[in-house]
């Protein structure tokens, strides 16, 4: 028995030895690749979803949901967070394109590793961003909805709460919206999850790769 399991381990220790050594150079590489081709995907996906919500407004009936901001007296206050929201995303939509360049031309390990810890910040900040204003917005319409006083008429509303009286029905409206704002939210997080999530894993793995090189 020993002796077939001495026989077994000669044997890795062959395959092994024949088995190409990369170099330091050639495993950099690897990794400055892998990390180059995941911030640009990080990139490309931010103005999709910039991008995809707004080819929206093009069909009829969502056009018609903005009509609901102007019926609860919000429309100064979504015009203004709206501005500041563009701002904010378009600078993270730029900082993307910005660590996309940069790790582009790259040629040292520190800087690699320097470059994807600033990347995971910013998508971590960029996820956070984009979550807390989804739920600043179902605060407003709930907002909106208290200080509406004819809020069924302004929601389309009449015909199906009628029956009820007008406190009652506010409420039931407003404790909707905020159920489902936390849901689409924890919805929406989850997507950011699968989406940003994955790939700053990969970059947690490359920048732990690249640790390892440094020692």
């Amino acid at each position: 028995m020993l002796d077939e399991l001495e026989l077994l381990k000669k044997d890795w220790q062959k395959r092994d030895a024949e088995l190409p050594k990369l170099s330091y150079d050639e495993i950099y590489k690897m990794i400055w690749k892998k990390s180059s081709s995941i911030v640009k995907w990080i990139f490309y996906i931010s103005i999709i979803e910039f991008i995809l919500p707004h080819l929206l407004y093009l069909v009829p009936s969502m056009r018609n949901n903005l009509d609901l901001y102007s019926d609860l007296g919000l429309s100064n206050v979504i015009l203004v967070v709206s501005i500041v929201q563009y701002l904010v995303i378009f600078y993270f939509i730029y900082q993307f394109y910005k660590r996309y360049r940069e790790i582009s031309v790259l040629d040292n390990a520190r800087q690699l590793t320097s470059n994807i810890l600033r990347t995971r910040k910013t998508v971590k900040h960029y996820v956070i961003f984009s979550l807390s204003m989804v739920l600043l917005t179902f605060v407003l319409l709930i907002v909106g909805i208290y200080f509406t006083d004819n809020v069924l008429e302004a929601l389309g509303l009449t015909g199906k709460m009628a029956s009820l009286p007008a406190n009652e029905a506010k409420m039931i409206i407003m404790a909707s919206f905020a159920i489902f704002g936390v849901l689409f939210t924890v919805a929406l997080g989850g997507i950011y999850f699968l989406l940003y999530g994955l790939l700053t894993r990969k970059l947690r793995k490359n920048y732990r790769e690249l640790q390892k090189l440094e020692v």
